[in-house]
């Protein structure tokens, strides 16, 4: 069975942005490719934080992340090479569509005293990057089982060539940006 946000994409999102935009071919319309999720960690914590850090975003997203190694040696940030200062998860297909749908719906609301992200943290290329400051505010982390604050970045990567379609294909599909 398809993700929810998946068959609103086919039956609403796909008709609009065909009619709005007057897309000659079905695969100009822009879509979702994928949602990268990223945890930076200070190399400079205890040995446990990377391993904390991995647990929390694999109940998040339901994947097994990937763990994020430094490249160069930097003597005054206290890092060596190979040192593991991250993790990341990318998400394709349905639970790309799963996770932006618990997102949209659970996720974001949590926040206190949320109007909407801003419509201006676009790259240029049509994906939209924004930071979560807490993982608290997902309901799959248990709060008595959290030993430090973890923030992360979300990454949604679309096909769409500009940031003006990219913009109308998440206002489509239901993403809570700031009204100006």
């Amino acid at each position: 069975m398809k993700a929810r946000l998946y068959t609103k994409y086919v039956n609403d999102v796909v008709p609009a942005l065909k009619a709005k935009h007057n897309y000659s071919n079905v695969h100009q319309i822009p879509r979702i490719e994928k949602i990268v999720v990223n945890m930076g960690i200070s190399a400079s914590l205890e040995k446990g934080a990377i391993e904390d850090a991995a647990k929390d975003l694999t109940s998040i997203t339901g994947r097994k992340p990937a763990i994020s190694k430094s490249r160069h040696a930097i003597a005054n940030f206290k890092l060596r090479e190979n040192q593991p200062i991250g993790c990341r998860v990318t998400l394709r297909a349905d639970a790309m569509y799963e996770f932006f749908d618990r997102l949209v719906a659970v996720t974001l609301p949590r926040i206190r005293d949320f109007r909407g992200l801003s419509p201006r943290k676009f790259d240029g290329r049509g994906n939209y990057t924004f930071g979560i400051s807490d993982q608290s505010i997902f309901p799959e982390i248990e709060l008595e089982k959290v030993k430090r604050q973890q923030g992360m970045d979300v990454t949604i990567v679309t096909s769409a060539p500009t940031d003006a379609q990219a913009l109308d294909l998440l206002k489509h599909m239901g993403f809570p940006f700031a009204e100006k």
